[in-house]
């Protein structure tokens, strides 16, 4: 697929036609920066209800995190239940695990409603690096249960983990039939082709330059600017770039995938038998799946720096053959890397500035959350704020030490985390 990364995903994607460039002025009821999962639900759901949507994209469709990540569709937020309920409180925990359990239904709805034909598959699992992490996802699903209901996980322990994944590298983990796992640039381009048939102009190439968020709100663009009363500020990662207030939030954090050359049914087959979806339990984690052409892919390897590795098949290869030494020497096809938002307590960001909204931070969980940002985001919009405001509300802080300390501070705090790990 042209004008995209190299990547799995560019290769097998269903073509969307380019749309044109923003010439000049325009105006609509809602402005939309950023054409990524938050980006494209947020459009869309606004021409449902009846606005005047106009969304810009610097690139292409899907073209950042969006269009690049593992597409694992993991149930809930970067915090576990126990989490949430001990640092919120019984009620407002209930709540938070309640939204983060409401976004795989926005996912699963889209695509039915739509007809996304982005290769959904069911089953996701977190696996327990350690036997630790194994009694505290007994203790998450307990909760689970008693707090809202929860059907669908169970623990794996050790002895029946080969029907799960064929590694030797885990105490067990906790199966959710709930999640799973995507094509993620076919489901970005199926909301975008929903977005178009509701009536959305979308405008490729189309950077947004400067954003006022006065009345009306405005965006320049390199040719061109947008007045609307509404605007939606769905870049991640890019945020900082257009709004500095809000990129002091976030560390721009690069992960990188690979994917092997196709295996055969049965030995695809033998590496995950369960089919699901695949996330470690440790800080600095490996995740991986199978695709449905038979082949791994497979995200993994500690990167501190911006600048990427110089031969990612190489960087990551490690990391692979660690979790399925089975595939030691297996040729890899693709190999590609992608830039995702984490704030400092993982915790996504809401707000409001000025007739501005904005969502990011997913810190690692955007496949589903995301979808579910975009609908918040316009429920607000349209004067129903609740569910927005309690994820406004969460406590929010900037990473410390300003431009020249911040990314250094960062990598010291990783750096930690990832001996953690090997401890």
């Amino acid at each position: 697929m042209s004008d995209y990364p190299s990547s799995w995903y560019a290769a097998t994607a269903a073509q969307l036609d380019r749309q044109p460039r923003l010439e000049g002025t325009a105006t609509a009821d809602v402005v939309v920066v950023g054409g990524g999962f938050t980006g494209l639900s947020a459009a869309l759901s606004a021409a449902e209800a009846g606005y005047s949507v106009i969304l810009l994209e610097a690139h292409r469709i899907g073209w950042g995190a969006s269009g690049r990540n593992g597409g694992q569709m993991i149930p809930g937020m970067r915090w576990s239940a126990p989490e949430l309920v001990e640092r919120f409180g019984p009620d407002e925990g209930k709540r938070l695990v309640e939204i983060g359990m409401a976004a795989n239904t926005s996912v699963r709805r889209r695509i039915a409603k739509h007809a996304i034909d982005c290769e959904l598959r069911d089953g996701h699992f977190h696996a327990a690096w350690k036997a630790a992490h194994l009694d505290e996802m007994r203790d998450e699903l307990e909760l689970l249960q008693r707090l809202i209901g929860y059907e669908g996980a169970r623990v794996v322990d050790k002895a029946e983990l080969p029907s799960i994944v064929a590694s030797d590298a885990y105490a067990g983990g906790m199966y959710d039939a709930n999640g799973g796992h995507l094509h993620a640039l076919n489901y970005a381009l199926g909301l975008a082709r929903a977005a178009l048939a509701a009536g959305v102009a979308i405008h490729e190439d189309t950077a947004a330059l400067d954003v006022d968020h006065g009345s009306p709100v405005i965006v320049t663009t390199p040719h061109g600017r947008v007045e609307a009363k509404h605007g939606i500020l769905a870049c991640d990662s890019d945020i900082g770039s257009i709004e500095p207030r809000l990129g002091r939030m976030m560390m721009p954090v690069v992960n990188y995938n690979v994917v092997t050359r196709p295996l055969t049914p049965s030995e695809a087959e033998a590496l995950i038998p369960s089919n699901a979806s695949i996330a470690e339990s440790r800080f600095v984690l490996n995740y991986y799946r199978r695709t449905p052409d038979n082949r791994l892919m497979f995200g993994g390897g500690e990167k501190y720096t911006p600048k990427p590795p110089r031969d990612v098949r190489a960087f990551v290869r490690p990391h692979l053959e660690g979790v399925f030494p089975q595939l030691r020497g297996v040729e890899i096809d693709h190999a590609w890397g992608g830039t995702i938002g984490v704030t400092m307590n993982r915790l996504p960001h809401f707000g409001r500035i000025g007739n501005s909204f904005f969502a990011h931070g997913y810190s690692g969980h955007g496949v589903l959350l995301t979808t579910l940002a975009g609908e918040l985001v316009v429920e607000a919009m349209r004067g129903t704020a609740e569910h927005f405001d309690l994820m406004a509300s969460l406590p929010t802080h900037p990473f410390p030490g300003g431009p020249l300390l911040r990314h250094p501070l960062h990598v010291a705090g990783m750096l930690y985390y990832a001996l953690r790990d090997r401890l």
